[in-house]
């Protein structure tokens, strides 16, 4: 198998793009893997939503961040957390000394529930085969799930974020953080609250960032 790769790795460098081996390159798998989500009929959300959100970062990222599913902003223009609650992302992202480009960021549902509600079970169980070939092909270091709809539907269980968040779990053996979404943060009014759920999510990044290892100068 690693000769095979080799070769197929040689007429890859030598533009022979039409061989490839899955595993063996990870833009070439998203790309495919987003191609079957593009025209995914699986259950009812494709109906309702204007675009598609698949996904988008890093082929090989350190970290990946879940979401429940896209919401008005991300519906229209076909990218995850790119409204208010993915601006706040960005600063959290940004204060780990990181940039949106060395992440990878999607949700449990790659299209839009309608009125933003939680997706249902069957919409869930619909989708997940697809973000489960996103970690597969993405290998991160540390997942992180915003929020407990993120969570419980990855994991199949049914915690509350308050007592669960920056507790370290696992999924196919890669750990995972939970923390709260960014939009908990800001449907807050109370500016202590506001304060206090920033530095917990704060204190949650902060072992997600103990989890990776240190990347030589």
């Amino acid at each position: 198998m690693n000769e095979l790769r080799e070769i197929l790795k040689f007429f890859g460098e030598m533009g022979a793009e039409f061989l490839h081996l899955p595993g063996s390159d990870p833009r070439a798998d998203l790309a495919e893997l987003n191609r079957e989500i593009l025209h995914c009929r699986r259950c009812r959300l494709c109906e309702s939503k204007t675009h598609y959100v698949p996904g988008e970062g890093c082929n090989r990222p350190d970290i990946l961040f879940i979401g429940e599913g896209p919401g008005e902003t991300e519906d229209q223009f076909g990218r995850p957390f790119i409204g208010k609650a993915g601006q706040l992302l960005d600063k959290i992202i940004q204060k780990m000394g990181l940039e949106r480009e060395d992440v990878f960021i999607t949700n449990v549902v790659k299209c839009r529930p309608p009125n933003n509600r939680e997706p249902l079970k069957d919409e869930v169980e619909a989708c997940l085969p697809h973000l489960s070939r996103q970690i597969d092909i993405l290998q991160p270091k540390v997942i992180v799930c915003l929020g407990k709809v993120a969570l419980n539907n990855l994991l199949g269980t049914s915690h509350s974020m308050g007592r669960i968040r920056g507790q370290i779990l696992s999924f196919h053996d890669i750990p995972l953080i939970p923390t709260y979404h960014p939009s908990y943060i800001l449907h807050k009014k109370d500016k202590e609250e506001i304060s206090r759920a920033k530095w917990e999510v704060w204190e949650d990044m902060q072992k997600v960032l103990a989890l990776i290892p240190k990347r030589l100068p």
